[in-house]
């Protein structure tokens, strides 16, 4: 008699509440699944993903019920958004049906919070940090019938306390195996993708020029890192990972990359590093390797304004010819003194200097300032749209945008915002629905009234001058450009008031239809339209004005 397997199975909650709006794109992989599967299928586990973005409504969580009959324990993930209400909804069903399962969670929310995880009495044991390893040691523990406050890398609830058990550093990535790609129907996320509107999906990458704007594309999530050296104060990055930054090798990336093209023929590959480009070398032996394999694909990554500052002139010209067409950059700020206390060596107007790099390249510079950090001034937040303003006008392709701060949970900056009075979320569902952080203040009353109307013009401006609320560009979108250039943006309410009045009545006559669509990626932001400055256009919507 043949013994069958026992089965681990894993969820990968929704990014997205489709029930808003518009589907998500599906080109977002269950890689953090994907990753912790392969020591326990090399053990001689079974695994099965459940990946919640494939499915319409609660089918998802139905399927992850179902999926749970007969399980060895059950395991999920989420960061900040919508990913942790989808993810509590869904084990909640699981534990009403299968209430002595065993369940684990982890990702960066979990690992900053685990008292809000394991205060729902779902999980067994939060995962910290770097899981692919512990991951391993939960599944032999469960197995075993072994305690988990035996396993290294745990939050665990004994006697109403949470208890951390003994610490595990991070591992380079000669311990981390191969990602077991075969677990996956790659055909849904295809079929999804190749959908003749899917450039308005939510979460949607921009369309690669070369394949033309608008159009369909075949892109997929990929990361080759993990953690990241930068200090900053607003992040849980140097709280979850110690600063540390494990890479894959270039050429490891490389195979990987060659075999699953020839396998799926994707167009694109976004990666989800969190910051991609610390090491010129091996940006150069990447970017080289796609051209000499002939690998012909566009992506794009995270990379830090300082390093490229830093780069030679032939790398940067290697990032684009290997197919770079968005770099995603952390701005931040536009004043010296409030970068300082963030913790990015980044001075004067180096992020114009970085766009405008990669501006003369063709790729597009992704950038993302916040405004209203614990303690900042008036001033220094108008310094930071300022800057925002002429980034815009250096780099024409480039996508600048301030975000509100939103406090974040395992943060030196969660700290000061609680001690100036911050009231954040308590549960989980509401942590999982404050919404469009780049779009919402989470902290009400922190941005003075000027800043945050002086934000919306510039919004209201940038959105229009891209020929994203018409489509086109025409004497309005000239007329917002010439307001960006001279600074006379701020003076232009009554005009803006007036485009969309205009506006408005011109879409009912013609029975137009919306043309921008706009999505918040966790932590950075992209989005989708045309016009006559760059056919690769940002996630913004119309600022509202009336």
């Amino acid at each position: 008699m043949i013994q069958r397997k026992k089965k681990i199975v894993l969820y990968q909650p929704k990014q997205v509440d489709e029930t808003l709006g518009l589907p998500s794109s599906k080109d977002m992989l269950p890689l953090e699944m994907l990753t912790i599967s392969s020591y326990p299928l090399q053990d001689g586990y079974e695994i099965e993903i459940i990946d919640g973005s494939l499915y319409d409504g609660d089918r998802g969580h139905r399927a992850l019920v179902d999926a749970c009959e007969g399980a060895l324990m059950v395991g999920t993930t989420g960061i900040l958004g919508y990913m942790v209400n989808d993810g509590w909804q869904a084990m909640g069903k699981v534990k009403e049906r299968y209430p002595d399962l065993p369940a684990v969670i982890g990702g960066w929310f979990a690992s900053v919070r685990p008292d809000l995880q394991l205060g729902t009495g779902f999980y067994d044991a939060v995962i910290h940090g770097q899981g692919e390893l512990t991951f391993r040691d939960v599944v032999a523990a469960i197995d075993a019938g072994e305690d988990l406050a035996n396993v290294a890398g745990l939050s665990v609830l004994r006697d109403g306390e949470i208890v951390r058990t003994e610490h595990r550093g991070v591992v380079g990535w000669d311990k981390i195996l191969p990602m077991p790609w075969h677990l996956l129907d790659i055909e849904p996320y295809k079929r999804h993708q190749m959908r003749p509107e899917s450039a308005r999906d939510v979460l949607r990458m921009p369309t690669p020029p070369w394949i033309g704007y608008g159009k369909p594309y075949f892109g997929i999530t990929y990361f080759s890192s993990y953690g990241c050296p930068e200090p900053c104060t607003f992040c849980c990055s140097p709280i979850v990972t110690e600063r540390r930054w494990k890479a894959m090798p270039a050429q490891r990336m490389l195979d990987d990359i060659e075999e699953l093209h020839e396998r799926w023929g994707f167009d694109v590959i976004r990666f989800h590093d969190a910051n991609f480009g610390v090491q010129q070398k091996r940006v150069k032996e990447f970017s080289e390797g796609l051209i000499e394999r002939n690998i012909r694909i566009g992506w794009n990554a995270f990379m830090e304004t300082h390093s490229i500052l830093s780069y030679k002139p032939e790398v940067l010209d290697a990032l684009s010819e290997s197919g770079m067409y968005i770099a995603e950059i952390g701005a931040e700020a536009g004043s010296d003194p409030m970068m300082k206390l963030i913790g990015k060596p980044i001075k004067g107007d180096d992020n114009i200097a970085a766009a405008v790099e990669m501006d003369r390249r063709g790729i597009q510079a992704s950038c993302t300032y916040i405004i209203g950090y614990p303690g900042e001034k008036e001033e220094s937040m108008m310094a930071t749209i300022d800057q925002c303003r002429r980034l815009h006008n250096a780099a024409p392709f480039s996508r600048p945008t301030v975000w509100p701060y939103r406090p974040i949970p395992g943060t030196a900056m969660w700290d000061q915002a609680i001690e100036l009075g911050y009231e954040g979320p308590r549960t989980l569902p509401e942590w999982g629905s404050i919404g469009e952080y780049h779009l919402e203040e989470t902290w009400p009353g922190n941005i003075p009234p000027k800043v945050g109307e002086a934000r919306m013009m510039y919004q209201h401006y940038a959105t229009l001058s891209y020929g994203l609320a018409r489509g086109k560009v025409g004497w309005w979108e000239r007329r917002a450009q010439k307001r960006l250039e001279d600074g006379s943006y701020l003076r232009g309410r009554f005009e803006a008031k007036c485009f969309s009045l205009y506006n408005r009545i011109c879409k009912r006559l013609f029975k137009q239809e919306d043309t921008v669509r706009s999505w918040v990626d966790p932590g950075h932001k992209t989005g989708t339209a045309g016009n006559e400055r760059s056919k690769a256009a940002p996630a913004m919507t119309e600022a509202t004005l009336s």
